[in-house]
């Protein structure tokens, strides 16, 4: 298969995620000396031997890539599983608990930081599918072994995702009522996959951003509640406050390392460190013991600090049902009707699917779900054309969407990667599901944290930009 992404990158083996042969490095730098040039040779390992002219062999580091490093780079379409990523990580994480206890064992408490810990639900269900547990239970022993290194919150995602589906809803009428005069208004994209919005920036720049929802992630929106109001309830500053996500994603990392969400006032991010499902695992194997042994402790509220909010989750897939609330409250408002079930109709795979809800007298509405680059492309390529019928579209980077991320935990063994899947998504759906619009804590919550919907602070606190980023060198080009 060969995909054009522009004009100057062709690739033939394109897959969905980046694989160790691709992996993203800065090219090494060479110290001249009296101006003769040695050579590189590049080893079968990828590593790189520097030659002299006398043919003295030196091997020469690898350089390791920052977030900002990967943000800025032109040459890849995710960040994957192969970046060099060193600033968020698990062992970051333990060496913020681990100055936490020395401030305790000197006496100097005030230096602590808070220590919060937000789970995404997928994350949750690969952990329960590897231990073989229920979500409610893994939820609970996960809250006690993070507890047990230190850390002083856990949080569940799935109270974010309320704002980010009320948010998306109330964005697509804007942009329907906005549609006959603005080209760009529709088809609303979602915004909840880092992957994808990384892709888009890079490589579609002008021609897409606009379509895509300024609605923040779950990830992004908990950080605004972890540090603003979480932090304004304990009479804490941004920075005394350390959140640490768990998320289903690598990508997530480099959402978190966003400029967008960095505040500047007190030099910190929104989330300070994003680890996956799999390293989460290998803590476990650190601390050397399975999350099945771990005792339960109650999932915490942020909003009143009890123990005793039954998990929950929404309706819709693995995506955070994006696209299942957008169309229903769609329906209720734009053609006045309820619909209790919406209808999926497979198109080309089961990655991409559509609904359509019709009513007499008034145009439909079309949905669809595009998992995958494959099936982004065909969107991506519709919109450049003109001629993409969808009102809106949810767009997740991973073929069967967040509950297979790259940062979920594989099969191994016996178990095949299908069967694993099959597990995480029947624990992710066996979570009794809310409906957003009925959540009584969030409707306070846009009153008494947020002045309202729609208010300044709303705006601030749930939406975001996105850039196109200026095209250099691709990697993929270079010329040695």
């Amino acid at each position: 298969m060969t995909s054009n992404f522009s004009g100057a990158l062709q690739l033939t083996d394109l897959d969905d995620f980046i694989t160790p042969s691709q992996e993203c490095i800065k090219p090494v730098k060479i110290e001249r000396k009296s101006g003769k040039v040695g050579k590189i040779r590049i080893e079968d390992d990828g590593s790189y031997t520097e030659i002299s002219q006398e043919g003295v062999e030196t091997r020469l580091e690898k350089a390791k890539i920052t977030l900002n490093d990967c943000l800025a780079c032109s040459g890849c379409i995710t960040s994957a599983e192969s970046v060099l990523i060193t600033q968020q990580s698990q062992e970051e994480l333990y060496r913020v608990l681990g100055e936490n206890s020395t401030y305790r064992e000197v006496d100097e408490k005030d230096k602590e930081k808070l220590v919060v810990v937000s789970i995404s639900p997928q994350a949750q269900a690969s952990l329960a599918a590897k231990y073989k547990l229920s979500a409610d239970a893994a939820a609970k022993k996960l809250t006690s072994f993070f507890k047990r290194l230190g850390v002083h919150h856990v949080f569940d995602t799935s109270f974010a995702r309320n704002f980010s589906l009320i948010e998306s809803c109330h964005e697509f009428i804007r942009r329907y009522n906005a549609s006959e005069t603005e080209k760009s208004s529709l088809p609303m994209l979602s915004s909840a996959c880092p992957g994808w919005i990384c892709y888009a920036e890079k490589t579609h720049g002008s021609y897409i951003l606009p379509y895509i929802s300024s609605t923040k992630s779950p990830q992004q929106i908990m950080g605004s509640l972890v540090k603003d109001y979480l932090g304004k309830k304990l009479n804490k500053t941004p920075d005394s406050i350390y959140h640490v996500t768990v998320m289903p994603c690598f990508d997530k990392k480099l959402e978190a390392s966003r400029a967008d969400f960095f505040q500047e006032v007190y030099q910190t991010r929104d989330v300070d460190c994003v680890i996956t499902s799999g390293e989460v695992e290998k803590m476990l194997e650190k601390e050397g013991i399975s999350l099945a042994d771990v005792d339960e402790v109650n999932v915490e509220s942020i909003v009143n600090g009890s123990n005793d909010d039954p998990l929950c989750s929404h309706r819709g897939g693995g995506s955070g049902g994006y696209l299942e609330h957008v169309a229903r409250f769609a329906a209720a408002t734009i053609l006045e009707t309820q619909v209790e079930n919406l209808s999926y109709k497979v198109l080309r795979n089961q990655d991409f699917q559509e609904v359509t809800i019709e009513t007499e007298g008034k145009p439909p509405l079309r949905f669809a779900l595009a998992y995958g680059f494959r099936n982004i492309q065909n969107i991506v390529q519709r919109i450049k054309r003109g001629k993409c019928s969808y009102h809106y579209v949810e767009i997740m980077a991973c073929p069967s969407a967040c509950n297979n991320g790259g940062g979920q935990i594989r099969a191994t063994g016996e178990e095949s990667q299908k069967e694993r899947l099959q597990a995480v998504e029947e624990i992710y759906r066996s979570v009794n599901t809310v409906d957003p619009f009925q959540h009584q804590q969030i409707e306070t919550m846009y009153e008494n944290w947020l002045g309202g919907k729609g208010s300044a602070k709303a705006l601030q606190m749930l939406h975001t930009k996105y850039h196109e980023i200026e095209k250099s060198t691709n990697a993929l080009n270079i010329k040695w």
